[in-house]
């Protein structure tokens, strides 16, 4: 027996790897099947109910148009056997419905489902998900397998050319939503903030203007969000022209923000009389970011009772206890 063959013999006999011991690595872009009893019994129970509001609805329907007769006096809005069977995709992976087919014997009245619109295919959790998973840095050639991973390995329409697709839709819905008109709108507080995010972004000087308004009675309402450069002045400028173009005509009583905006300076330049007031959330940071390390927690407490404080006088007295605490 030679010496190599006596290694290798020693070598399986004293290190040999169990069966048990072996750990199998999975492709993340294939979804493990569902073995737990508990989301098989959520995913049946979600089809059951899903297929009983379609059917109760269809039902509905065609009871409120029971009175109707054809020339040959028959029911004339009545069942009409199913549309072919389909999957949605929900959290919970896919749930597959039938859906009711109804027949007017005269061919004017359709029925429409509000509970399942006929090209749906995801619910809405799930596209709201899309768009999310896009920010956050995943390409469109990657949707398919982290997707599959989520719904199942049968998940379609979940293709690199379909999430192109949808990135257009939400390229024209922000489109539409950046031009409605604000005629006649009054808003008495603005507040204003350049978001910097951790997402694919062409220019990393690049960050995301928002304006939120507050009416007099408290409502609040996002009125622009868009793309600026550092927070510039001119970046502020031209959103601020841009929404009193689309109609905000009256000037705002007040605007809130952080203290190193751009926009401070922007804003006489649009709106002349509306005053300029920090934000306290961001003085507050400020404010503690200076103190000694340990001191914060109480310091930020008393911070509070300054800018929370009822009246004038209140503020003041809370002033003069954080300064001498």
């Amino acid at each position: 027996m030679s010496f190599l063959t006596t290694i290798n013999l020693i070598t399986k006999k004293e290190y040999a790897v169990k069966e048990d011991n072996l750990v199998e690595y999975r492709n993340p872009g294939i979804a493990l099947p569902v073995a737990d009893a508990l989301t098989e019994v959520l995913r049946s129970g979600a089809r059951e109910l899903l297929q009983q509001a379609v059917e109760a609805e269809v039902a509905e329907f065609v009871a409120r148009h029971g009175e109707l007769k054809d020339e040959r006096e028959r029911q004339r809005v009545v069942r009409n056997g199913y549309l072919p069977a389909r999957t949605i995709q929900t959290g919970i992976g896919e749930v597959p419905v039938k859906a009711p087919r109804v027949r007017d014997r005269q061919g004017t009245i359709k029925f429409r489902s509000s509970i399942l619109p006929r090209y749906l295919r995801r619910t809405k959790s799930i596209e709201e998900l899309l768009p999310w998973l896009y920010l956050k840095g995943l390409s469109t050639g990657d949707f398919s397998s982290a997707l599959t991973a989520l719904l199942g390995q049968d998940a379609p329409g979940l293709s690199a050319a379909t999430i192109s697709r949808l990135k257009e839709v939400w390229k024209e819905e922000y489109a539409q939503w950046s031009r409605r008109n604000l005629t006649g709108k009054n808003f008495v507080y603005l507040g204003v903030d350049g978001v910097h995010f951790g997402v694919r972004l062409e220019d990393a000087s690049q960050c995301l203007l928002v304006v939120i308004g507050a009416t007099a009675d408290g409502k609040k309402q996002l009125l622009a969000m868009s793309d600026g450069y550092r927070e510039s002045e001119q970046s502020w400028k031209e959103l601020l022209l841009d929404l009193k173009q689309r109609g905000l005509t009256m000037d705002p009583k007040l605007a809130t923000g952080a203290g190193a905006l751009g926009f401070w300076k922007a804003l006489p330049q649009v709106f002349g009389t509306t005053q300029a007031q920090r934000c306290w959330v961001h003085k507050t940071m400020n404010v503690l970011n200076k103190l000694p390390q340990g001191l914060p927690a109480k310091a930020k407490a008393d911070v509070h009772e300054i800018w929370l404080a009822e009246c004038r006088v209140d503020a003041e007295q809370a002033f003069d206890n954080f300064l001498s605490t």
